[in-house]
């Protein structure tokens, strides 16, 4: 059973707005990494080119406002630094996503390894996984019931490791030229910090929930 939390019921609304704006900006980000898988099936087309550069813009705008009602906060449900990290990793996801979709367009790249691919399904399952344990932390979920989102992100994490060493390997075998390592590798960084980034952001929630329990 969910334990009762009687913050959760006193706090004034502007203030439970921060979970409401953590929400939006992780929908931001799963539509971003949708876009990207889209991509790998695909090529990158002028209309992805514009959806990638308005989600830009949103995922910015999302940071600013969770910004602008920190400002204005003189008491916030959780610590300040927890809800500016939070934030600035939610941006920091989206950027890395969009800026990898944009550098497709930048390097010419026209086709894609089985590494990139399998990497942009994993970033949408950790976006999306990332994007539940976020809904948890709005309602107020037990802690019982964060950890396992956190703990189904570990696994998606450990599987994301293995998926960049596997294309780190294939890399730096020798069958590709000089420029199109160097092309790859920034492809593959990309993609492995936005998925850092939203296991960070599971294990700050799960943290968060763990002091107030």
């Amino acid at each position: 059973m969910p334990k009762f939390n009687l913050m959760s019921y006193i706090m004034p609304p502007e203030d439970k707005m921060f979970f409401q704006l953590f929400q939006d900006s992780a929908e931001i980000c799963l539509q971003s990494a949708k876009l990207y898988d889209e991509v790998m099936h695909t090529q990158l087309t002028e209309e992805q080119k514009e959806k990638a550069l308005k989600f830009r813009k949103k995922g910015k705008l999302s940071y600013k406002l969770v910004l602008k009602q920190l400002n204005k906060s003189f008491i916030t449900p959780i610590e300040r630094e927890d809800i500016q990290y939070i934030a600035s990793q939610l941006n920091k996801i989206n950027k890395k996503i969009i800026k990898a979709c944009l550098n497709l367009d930048v390097y010419h790249l026209t086709s894609y390894t089985e590494e990139m691919k399998e990497q942009a399904l994993t970033l949408v399952q950790a976006t999306e996984q990332m994007g539940e344990i976020i809904k948890k932390f709005k309602k107020v979920s037990d802690v019982e019931d964060i950890t396992k989102t956190n703990i189904a992100m570990k696994e998606l994490e450990t599987h994301g490791d293995e998926i960049h060493h596997r294309a780190m390997y294939q890399l730096f075998s020798g069958k590709y030229e000089a420029l199109e390592v160097i092309k790859l590798r920034d492809m593959y960084k990309e993609i492995e910090n936005a998925l850092d980034a939203c296991f960070n952001v599971s294990d700050t929630i799960l943290n968060v929930v763990l002091k107030q329990s």
